[in-house]
């Protein structure tokens, strides 16, 4: 049998998408469990939309996720260079040898030109299709058409007849005659369009497993055309269904956080976002959910890739990440955390490991890692530098009479001498709630409110301690001065 090759292959405009980033999984895992390859191609020949900087971040992105390519940007290999913008001359072959054949033509109609064609097709209740000419035009016509300031395209002389291919997913799909018509592969500006250049790259670099969204479905036909056109095998194709919100519309870029930098900012293990990819629009067999990347691959097939369209329940994606969470490995949280902390504005950046560790296991029960930092960032940033609620200070410092002020007074003296560890202040706090025969949570709340702002935090014990002494009786100092000016 022939070694399976895939590839996914991005327009660098913008970040990775959710979407691009199960496309780059599936194609992963299929190459991987075919003991195939799988390739990593920037297609970046829209150049109005093209953004540089996109590149590296999608290369980032997809080594974030722990998916990893054999061939392509990068890495290298012997079909490159693996950057349509690198590849002009190639296609510029292509075409010219399509145009000598007769099997594509020179066109140099305006924009107003067509315009009205569609509009006479319109009036006529017709579809539009490009006229062909009967005599197709030459390149001195063509060099004509250019001097004159005319904008000269070239068109595939598409053959007459239904298109059928077969797809892994959604079976034998026809396109009807009527809906085809000449289409264009080189554009005014000299580049190839995305046909062209998708057909004759993935035929040169040996890709014959395409495996992409199912937006492409409709477009597929134009390939099956070109590669008649230029002789070249057909691949198979897997088509994935679309993914969509909770309200059954099509996740997009518009929806806001739905690309995999975003997920990676707010504080999500890429072993969960993975999983939950993997299941969007493909089920294992015996109905499993939790799998890590090696797994996912043995267990991958494409006949589990389904038709309906996937949703995206975020409310599972979290879900996911708690679990990822609590089955991480402490060294590996500790390196997600990091990585995460790099994206923030953040005192934590700073701290060593030892307190990053500590912190995390004092924080246990969190689903992401941005509620690490509405804990804790507070309690390492300056003194002055939070304000107080005033819900929770109305709700706890007030009320009775100020009664939680009171406390504070009454306790600043007394840890002003404490041992200042977990133990021993558990230790002082419950002699002090014995002897005063209160529950600790009227002394731990105004002692919170007062250190953080807030009625939250991790434990009491450990926010005083990753405080330390002198700054705890600082802010009990400042939040009493407070009350006292106001």
């Amino acid at each position: 049998m022939e070694t399976i090759k895939t590839r996914f292959a991005p327009s660098p405009t913008g970040s990775l998408h959710v979407g691009g980033a199960r496309t780059a999984l599936f194609c992963y895992a299929l190459a991987k469990k075919l003991g195939g390859q799988f390739l990593l191609r920037i297609e970046d020949t829209d150049r109005a939309r093209h953004q540089e900087e996109a590149v590296e971040k999608i290369v980032e992105d997809l080594r974030w996720l722990g998916i990893d390519w054999d061939e392509g940007v990068i890495v290298g290999g012997d079909f490159g260079p693996y950057r349509q913008s690198e590849r002009l001359e190639i296609y510029q072959q292509h075409i010219h040898g399509l145009l000598e054949s007769g099997k594509a033509y020179y066109a140099f109609d305006t924009p107003d030109e067509l315009d009205a064609m569609r509009q006479e097709a319109q009036a006529r209740k017709e579809d539009f299709h490009y006229p062909r000419p009967k005599k197709l035009p030459c390149l001195a016509d063509a060099k004509a058409a250019r001097s004159a300031g005319k904008p000269v395209v070239v068109r595939l002389a598409c053959p007459a007849g239904d298109v059928t291919f077969r797809d892994e997913v959604f079976g034998d799909v026809t396109i009807p005659a009527d809906q085809i018509d000449d289409f264009i592969i080189q554009k005014a500006d000299g580049w190839p369009t995305y046909h062209l250049a998708n057909v004759v790259d993935d035929a040169l670099m040996g890709v014959n497993f395409i495996c992409r969204g199912q937006e492409f479905l409709g477009q597929t036909w134009r390939h099956v055309l070109l590669r008649d056109a230029l002789e070249y095998p057909e691949p198979q194709y897997a088509h994935l269904p679309l993914i969509m919100d909770m309200d059954g519309r099509k996740l997009s870029k518009r929806d806001g956080d739905v690309e995999v930098d975003t997920f990676r900012q707010h504080g999500y293990l890429p072993e969960a976002l993975l999983n939950f990819i993997a299941l969007l629009g493909w089920n294992p067999k015996g109905d499993r959910e939790k799998f890590t990347l090696e797994e996912m691959t043995e267990l991958f097939d494409v006949a589990g890739v389904g038709k309906s369209n996937a949703k995206f329940d975020r409310d599972k994606l979290l879900a996911f990440n708690v679990d990822a969470i609590a089955d991480a490995a402490p060294k590996r949280l500790l390196e997600c955390f990091t990585d995460f902390l790099s994206f923030h504005d953040t005192p934590l950046a700073g701290l060593d490991d030892k307190t990053l560790q500590s912190i995390l296991r004092s924080c246990q029960g969190f689903r992401t890692f941005m509620d690490i930092l509405h804990k804790v960032d507070v309690l390492f940033a300056a003194d002055d530098s939070y304000q107080f609620d005033p819900k929770a200070v109305k709700k706890v410092m007030l009320k009775n009479d100020g009664a939680g002020y009171a406390m504070l007074a009454d306790i600043l003296p007394l840890l002003a001498e404490a041992e200042w560890t977990a133990e021993a202040l558990e230790a002082w706090m419950g002699e002090y709630c014995q002897t005063n025969e209160i529950g600790m949570g009227k002394v731990a709340q105004p002692i919170r409110i007062a250190v953080t702002g807030t009625t939250i935090s991790p434990p009491i014990f450990d926010t005083l301690v990753f405080l330390g002494k002198e700054k705890t009786l600082a802010r009990i100092q400042r939040c009493l001065s407070q009350r006292n000016a106001g």
